[in-house]
Order: structure tokens, then C-alpha cells, then sequence
């Protein structure tokens, strides 16, 4: 058990059974009344986020969350194998927990994944991936100036935006949390 003053982003909190991690939260202490807690909440296994408001000091159930980092070995039909780089054990995550990650994850990368008694919560990647581009069209002569994209698939299958000078067999870089080209790797 805390209280609302121990709230702190990624926290995680069992509200009514259900796992909400804190994205955002302020203490408010209003002229009149008592001061309260503004937060911003995201379910851990829909991803719903809600604002909620609680009063100051009152008492919230957090949920203990393994955040351990694993290795993510290949994929078994709708499941991806992970396997714990301390005690060697592989467990299976379905896609749906996956989720939009899947599009940015090779095998042998380490990833975070969070377990809460067990059960695969989400997983996080690190902020950005060095991936190859399996297909892009060529850019039109003339249209470098413009500073326009064109779409481009990546060896995992996502597809993302890229300039137009970029080729199929370059290796790039994306952000993972909103898929976006952030440059060329060399080498």
C-alpha cells in the first residue's frame, strides 16, 4: 500500500483488479479545499488511458511489477519466445501484448519485460533500433529538394517513412515509440 504522495510515473497501481501504470501526475493544492492528485493513467493490458483524481493522501493499492531484461529468441506462431538472461528460462508472450513493438524487434535484442505474478504485462524496447530496409522505391530524379518521404519496409515487416534518398539495403535508425526515421547508420 503507498499513498497518493508516493505517486511516481511508471508506478503501478491495482485499481477495482485491474493494473494502471501513472503516465502523468500533479499535486494540486487549491485556494479553498483540500489538495488533490491530478493523474494520468494507462491500463498495463489494453492500453486505455484515463485521467483520475484522488485527494490528497488517500491510500492506493500499487501492484509489484518484475521489470526484468530478457532476450527475445524467435517467434512460435502467434507467440514470441523470450528467454531471461539470469535464469535462463523462456517464456512465451502472445502478440497482443506485444502489440506495435512486434514491428521493431529482431531476434537476439534485449528488451525489458514486466511481470506482474507471472503473467507478461507489456514489454519496452529501448528508445530507438538499427534495422534494415528490405524494400523502398527508388526517389525520383529532382525530388531531393522538396525534402518529401516515401514509404519503406523494414526487415522486421513495419513500414515506415523515410527521405527520399534513402535505398533498399540501408541500415537505419527508428524511434520505437512512434516509428519515425531518425538517420542512416554507417557501416
Amino acid at each position: 500500500m503507498a499513498t497518493t504522495n508516493d505517486l511516481k510515473n511508471g508506478l503501478v497501481l491495482n485499481l477495482d483488479g485491474q493494473l494502471w501504470a501513472v503516465t502523468a501526475f500533479q499535486h494540486v493544492k487549491p485556494g479553498k479545499g483540500g489538495a488533490f492528485v491530478r493523474t494520468t493513467l494507462k491500463n498495463v493490458m489494453t492500453g486505455k488511458v484515463v485521467d483520475k483524481t484522488f485527494n490528497a493522501g488517500t491510500k492506493v493499492d500499487t501492484a509489484t511489477v518484475d521489470r526484468r531484461d530478457m532476450t527475445y529468441l524467435y517467434r512460435d506462431g502467434a507467440d514470441f519466445v523470450f528467454m531471461d538472461g539470469d535464469t535462463f528460462d523462456q517464456i512465451s508472450i502472445p502478440d497482443v501484448t506485444v502489440g506495435s513493438n512486434a514491428g521493431y524487434l529482431l531476434e537476439n535484442q534485449t528488451v525489458m519485460v514486466a511481470l506482474h505474478e507471472a503473467v507478461p504485462l507489456y514489454i519496452e524496447l529501448p528508445t530507438s533500433v538499427e534495422l534494415l530496409i528490405s524494400h523502398t522505391d527508388p526517389g525520383l530524379q529532382g525530388d531531393r529538394s522538396t525534402g518529401g518521404t516515401k514509404p519503406a519496409t523494414l526487415e522486421t515487416g513495419a513500414e515506415i517513412a523515410v527521405p527520399l534518398f534513402v535505398t533498399t539495403g540501408e541500415k537505419v535508425k527508428v524511434d520505437t515509440r512512434d516509428g519515425r526515421y531518425l538517420g542512416r547508420v554507417s557501416g
